[in-house]
């Protein structure tokens, strides 16, 4: 707790900007190359699985399968997004590039460039989100103005995924340790959080599960808000990921600190 209180003293809002710009800075000159797949994807899964899978699926809850499966899809944009930014390549920059060192060497501190990582991850993870959210507009997956709240809050889930994968960053020695982060974690979220079946398909005990895990709550509020419902459910699940994120920003900060001055 004393290690917590420290970093949110010694975090400077200016420093994480500054990280954050550099990536930023670095991702423009290759920004189509590297968000050129976010558009391909929601075809490929939208075509194969909404459309090819989805005539031999009835409907549910009163919609065809492709639009229940929509919505889900882009909250898993947002997990992916902000993983694979917070951890493969968060530990390139600072294993086999050397990036952070470098940061070092400059007035920033390493909380300001832990959480310079974290935000771009979240903003990695967003970026997927918005052209997932434009590609499913474009295909009448949306059907109400409702999903304009979303703009906002896929910052907030990514930013959710941004430090969960960060803190598992800092506690890894080798790369190949990921695979069990993606293979043990975030691909039974994937699976498991509502966004291929209604969770009331599985037992109790799996729906008490899901309650706790974040993305279930991401699915939640993307499909209540893609189809219209602006419900209890809705405020709830998204306050749960704002109170989480908030709560687990400086954990993967104060690990980190911890790991590069060791």
């Amino acid at each position: 707790m004393n290690t917590l209180v420290e970093v949110a003293r010694t975090i400077s809002p200016i420093g994480v900007y500054r990280m954050w710009q550099r990536n930023w800075t670095i991702f423009k000159k290759i920004f189509w190359l590297a968000i050129a797949p976010t558009f391909f994807e929601p075809f490929i899964y939208l075509l194969s699985l909404g459309i090819g899978l989805g005539l031999f699926v009835q409907k549910i809850e009163g919609m065809s399968y492709i639009q229940f499966l929509a919505p889900g899809l882009l909250a898993s944009t947002v997990m992916f997004g902000a993983s694979f930014e917070t951890t493969y390549d968060s530990f390139v920059r600072m294993k086999y590039e050397r990036t952070y060192d470098a940061v070092l060497a400059t007035p920033l501190s390493i909380e300001d460039v832990i959480g310079g990582e974290v935000l771009w991850g979240a903003t990695r993870g967003y970026l997927n989100a918005l052209i997932f959210l434009i590609v499913i507009a474009a295909f009448s997956l949306v059907r109400s103005p409702t999903a304009l709240l979303l703009i906002p809050l896929l910052f907030i889930f990514s930013l959710l995924f941004a430090v969960i994968g960060m803190t598992f960053t800092a506690l890894v020695s080798n790369i190949a340790l990921f695979n069990y982060y993606f293979t043990l974690f975030i691909t039974p979220l994937f699976l498991f959080s509502g966004i291929f079946f209604p969770i009331e398909a599985l037992p109790s005990w799996a729906r008490t599960l899901a309650w706790f895990t974040p993305l279930y709550h991401i699915v939640i509020v993307c499909r209540n808000l893609v189809l219209g419902r602006l419900n209890e459910s809705v405020l709830i699940s998204a306050l749960w990921v704002a109170v989480l994120s908030t709560i687990l920003f400086l954990i993967p900060i104060a690990l980190m600190k911890k790991r590069l001055i060791k």
